[in-house]
């Protein structure tokens, strides 16, 4: 492709975009005429956007996998979409109060409790969504399964009180995040996207010393992210070591030394030792 033609491709997507056109391409019609075809899609659009897509998708041949693909018997599910999703969003953007009942051990209820929303996580290792949000009532934090939430409704708040309310919020959560560093064995260094791949679910700063050809990922963790991460620790294997974070070492050392017990490696080395 020449200079010219370069030129004049650049001015026709300018002005598409400009005119509010987006373009996708075949495999990104395949992808979401695939996902509208899944239970979660008529949860995750609204009725109007829904059959929107669904009638421009109609005609199109592109992974049409309706006559020629069987899916196997295969375990039960876990949706990844939940239905309070859409609404508990618009409810933090527009920084609006909420009154929510919420079921707890025991099948107790905790109904009509009023707070502040704040952000949504979603956890990798129970593959369940949570809402994090302020008790008025008891000026703390809260962590709530949205699968326990009952009903929730909006509620007047002014938004002076929102704004001081989540500074004392990101002021407590702050505190309790914690660090360590991860530093890659040079000889894995062309596995580095495999690497940070499996700690996308972390915030993380990624820093590279070009003296000796190291990279050292600097990963941000809460109190309860910490197996996790030991997980992807262990499951990454030979290819990283933790440098930095005295408790995460620790870890790594009991968990290797109990594998080591387990498979008898000590009582072997001592066989040797004793062999003629």
């Amino acid at each position: 492709m020449n200079l010219f033609e370069k030129i004049f491709n650049y001015q026709i997507i300018s002005r598409l975009e400009d005119s509010g056109t987006f373009m996708v391409t075949s495999h990104e019609r395949a992808w979401l005429k695939t996902m509208l075809g899944h239970p979660a899609a008529d949860e995750a659009f609204t009725p109007d956007t829904l059959g929107k897509l669904r009638a421009i998708l109609e005609q199109d041949p592109v992974m049409d996998t309706s006559d020629h693909l069987i899916e196997k018997a295969r375990s039960r599910e876990k949706q990844v979409y939940h239905s309070l999703l859409r609404t508990l969003r618009r409810l933090i953007t527009e920084r609006s109060g909420i009154r929510l009942t919420y079921e707890i051990k025991r099948g107790r209820i905790h109904a009509d409790q009023s707070g502040l929303p704040y952000k949504l996580e979603y956890s990798m290792v129970k593959r369940e969504w949570y809402l994090l949000w302020y008790d008025f009532r008891h000026h703390m934090i809260m962590r709530t399964k949205l699968d326990k939430i009952t009903s929730i409704t909006a509620e007047a708040l002014q938004t002076m009180d929102a704004d001081s309310i989540q500074v004392k919020i990101k002021s407590a959560l702050d505190a309790r995040k914690g660090e360590a560093v991860l530093e890659v064995v040079r000889d894995y260094n062309r596995e580095l996207s495999r690497i940070l791949y499996a700690l996308s679910s972390f915030e993380k700063d990624v820093a590279y010393d070009t003296e000796n050809d190291i990279y050292r990922v600097r990963v941000v963790i809460l109190g309860d992210e910490t197996e996790y991460l030991l997980s992807k620790i262990r499951f990454l294997g030979k290819r990283v070591r933790v440098i930095e974070g005295d408790f995460m070492k620790r870890r790594m050392l009991e968990s290797a030394t109990k594998a080591l017990a387990r498979y008898g490696v000590s009582s072997v080395d001592e066989e040797k030792e004793g062999a003629i």
